[in-house]
């Protein structure tokens, strides 16, 4: 399938981590990558590596484009980039570094072929990814976590001993450009409003994310109305489901707090529910979700417990960061949609809520009018801090809201001051300790992405754990 690329030009569309990742493999099969990106930085720092490197502006003149044999795109590239779609135009291949990754797998360019195991969704993915890693782990499988979880697969088929099953997260982008990726067993855990801008609209977001259900086994979560329904279009040769509930005969569940599987064996009890970290709904159906994954490939039943009973989650997923007076602080950073932050704040009774950032596109209308008997007070900021406060006053009114949005706000003593985002978050978890008593949770689940104010989620994260840790008891219950 490769040998089209040997002697001639591919191009590597995105100079980031899965883009270096890329280079090594197009050599040992013959081929010579040649660098595009936006970045004059990035491209320096590519030429300095002694590859070559084009501008778009370059790529973009007339026949530019006919000297390569494949352009192999980062996942964040839109397909309407004008270097994409001109390529799709002029009729040469545009694949993922995903895609990629398949086929060098499929042509056994670093020993036998691997069995993929994809997790995809809106929310829950890494997570359900460490999970499955953690039981292979513990059934003594040579395995390895990659894709969206930081590892590129490329760089996890190269390790030496190589893998024999990869967990591979995947993300709605990833599956977009790899059409081909046929997993062993893959998993769409749910399905809500998220990046719709870049796919332009939930019907393509959706059906990007079905990409997983391509394989052996697909599975797909059934409390998700969205991923449910996926499964009536599921082109796996076999497809389950798994519920917070109790299971029907194809499907795993829950039973008087274990977790059952009567889609693999007859009836086999897996874990128990307060062995799962995180703790609540979210955690149990993740946790389900890699119970189906392993059991698919016939991981024994005690090895998914002692897989899940080890694995703990990750800082700023659901994470407790102290208790202060009697109330508990928790870091869900990674609640970058009105989705996630959902299952963030139904985890307790009762919330101050910390919420803010990008929306991209989605709604929160439905998420307040749900949550908001659960809401003591909210603190709102950045760029989408009116949409939520707006939301809130029309769902909850009677629930206090406290929007931050500028240096005033924020505790400088200058509305025009330029704030550091630090600083906001310093002052949005002083006011919402400051409405918090005993039995309280400050719950940062953001319902947002971080990017209008701070460099990720993790940043964001690492500010809220700051901000919380420099805290002392004066500052509960003392709303300003």
């Amino acid at each position: 399938m490769l040998e089209f690329l040997r002697g001639r030009d591919v191009l590597v569309a995105g100079w980031g981590v899965s883009g270096r990742s890329l280079v090594e493999p197009l050599q040992d099969i013959g081929a010579r990558p040649i660098v595009t990106d936006g970045g004059a930085k990035a491209l320096a720092e590519a030429a300095e590596l002694g590859l070559a490197t084009a501008t778009s502006a370059d790529l973009l003149e007339p026949d530019a484009l006919q000297r390569f044999a494949l352009v192999i795109t980062s996942p964040g590239w839109r397909p309407d980039s004008p270097v994409l779609a001109s390529a799709v135009t002029e009729g040469i291949p545009v694949w993922g570094d995903v895609e990629f990754a398949w086929w060098v797998d499929q042509a056994r360019i670093y020993g036998p072929v691997r069995k993929w195991l994809v997790i995809t969704g809106t929310n829950g993915k890494t997570t359900t990814t460490q999970m499955t890693h953690s039981i292979l782990r513990a059934a003594g499988i040579p395995s390895v976590a990659c894709g969206n979880i930081g590892l590129p697969i490329l760089d996890a088929l190269r390790r030496s001993p190589g893998p024999q099953v990869l967990a591979v997260e995947l993300s709605s982008f990833q599956l977009h450009w790899a059409p081909s990726v046929r997993p062993e067993a893959g998993v769409v855990l749910n399905v809500a409003e998220d990046h719709l801008d870049w796919h332009g609209g939930l019907d393509a977001y959706a059906a990007a994310k079905a990409r997983a259900l391509t394989g052996r086994v697909g599975v797909v979560g059934l409390d998700d109305q969205v991923a449910a329904a996926l499964a009536r279009k599921s082109k796996a040769r076999r497809t389950v489901g798994f519920r917070i509930g109790v299971p029907a005969d194809g499907e795993l569940g829950v039973v008087d707090g274990k977790l059952l599987d009567r889609a693999f064996t007859k009836a086999a009890i897996l874990a128990e529910v307060g062995d799962i970290s995180p703790p609540g709904p979210a955690g149990v159906a993740d946790a389900l979700a890699a119970a189906a994954l392993t059991r698919s490939i016939d991981v024994a039943p005690q090895f998914v417990k002692e897989g899940l009973q080890e694995h703990r989650v990750g800082p700023h997923r659901a994470a407790f960061v102290r208790e202060l007076c009697g109330v508990e602080f928790v870091d869900d950073s990674k609640a970058t949609n009105p989705h996630a932050a959902r299952s963030s704040i139904m985890a307790h009774q009762s919330v101050i809520w910390v919420a803010g950032g990008q929306l991209k596109g989605a709604s929160v209308e439905d998420l307040v009018e749900e949550v908001r008997e659960l809401l003591v007070a909210a603190v709102v900021f950045g760029a989408d801090a009116a949409v939520i406060a707006a939301a809130l006053a029309r769902h909850a009114p009677d629930v206090p809201v406290v929007e931050l949005n500028s240096g005033d706000d924020a505790g400088m003593g200058d509305p025009f001051a330029e704030v550091e985002p630090e600083a906001v978050m310093a002052r949005a978890v002083r006011v919402a300790a400051g409405y918090a008593t005993r039995g309280d949770t400050v719950l940062l689940a953001p319902a947002a992405a971080s990017l209008d104010m701070f460099a990720d989620y993790t940043h964001r994260g690492r500010s809220f754990v700051a901000a919380v840790q420099a805290l002392d008891e004066k500052d509960i219950g003392r709303t300003e």
